[in-house]
């Protein structure tokens, strides 16, 4: 996979140092892996989860560092791309405001 948007990880690792290693490991999975649908996802990180936000799309969402933090992103499985869209708390993601967003 090509991660798109590497700057919106960066940018919540510095924000949030406890984050860092948690975002590393997914980022290097990610950048490994030749995920071709869910299936394929779950199979390296079982917790991944397809979530339908408001606009209609279905977004990935994967727990990072033991649940803390949800990144959400967007996989275009055929041109093997992972966009980062966000990055929340535990606690912001189940406000589910981030769907409205998205």
């Amino acid at each position: 996979m090509k991660i798109i948007k590497r700057a919106t990880l960066a940018a919540y690792r510095k924000r949030n140092p406890q984050a860092q290693s948690g975002l590393l490991y997914w980022h290097k999975l990610a950048k490994k892996a030749r995920w071709t649908c869910l299936q394929d996802v779950r199979a390296t990180l079982p917790h991944a989860d397809a979530v339908r936000v408001r606009s209609g799309r279905t977004v990935v969402v994967f727990n990072v560092a033991g649940n803390r933090y949800r990144l959400i992103t967007a996989i275009h499985y055929n041109r093997q791309l992972a966009f980062t869209l966000m990055v929340l708390t535990h606690a912001e993601y189940d406000r589910e405001k981030w769907k409205d967003a998205l």
